[in-house]
């Protein structure tokens, strides 16, 4: 069984992304739409964490750190190691990597932002992930130094108006049922 039947390929270009281009912003993207089709199955949660991990490093890396001790004191908090092992990872490791940041990022002064590597433990996926890094032209494992301004900024730059929108009509939704109430 190669990679690509055991693992989903969104996890694949999430880890490429998350290793090669280093843009956590599409990352939380990818994983996020991952995570609403899978809502309710047996990795739901490690899927979240995902999200929680890459959604942290994108706030760490700008100095957003309020923002990012939130994230990743959740990720650390539901990581379960032996589900994400199932997802070759090295479960016990990222548990603890996990820990790790968000204790560091909790001090009054947090340390320098490094990026958080993910401890692929099958080979396979490594590989899988690794050639999807190779096929879209990023280095894997991209050292934050070569990481433009535009990646680390993404929320700037991209169309909010769905956004915007989708919280305009859920404060309207819970004004009209306070109102019922």
């Amino acid at each position: 069984m190669n990679s690509m039947d055991r693992y989903p390929k969104a996890y694949i270009d999430f880890l490429a992304e998350y290793h090669g281009s280093r843009d956590y912003f599409e990352c939380h993207e990818i994983m996020e739409e991952y995570w609403k089709e899978q809502a309710g199955t047996r990795h739901t949660g490690c899927w979240l964490v995902f999200i929680r991990i890459a959604v942290a490093c994108y706030h760490a890396r700008r100095g957003n750190w309020a923002g990012a001790r939130k994230m990743m004191a959740k990720a650390a908090e539901e990581a379960e190691p032996a589900l994400m092992a199932e997802l070759g990872m090295d479960g016990e490791e990222l548990a603890a990597r996990l820990q790790a940041a968000a204790v560091a990022w909790s001090r009054p002064r947090p340390p320098a932002y490094r990026d958080i590597e993910l401890p692929i433990a099958d080979p396979a996926l490594k590989e899988a992930a690794q050639s999807a890094c190779l096929n879209r032209g990023w280095e894997w494992d991209t050292p934050l130094d070569r990481v433009d301004a535009d990646t680390v900024n993404r929320h700037l730059t991209r169309d909010r108006t769905r956004v915007v929108e989708a919280r305009r009509l859920s404060a309207e939704r819970k004004r009209l049922n306070r109102q019922k109430d």
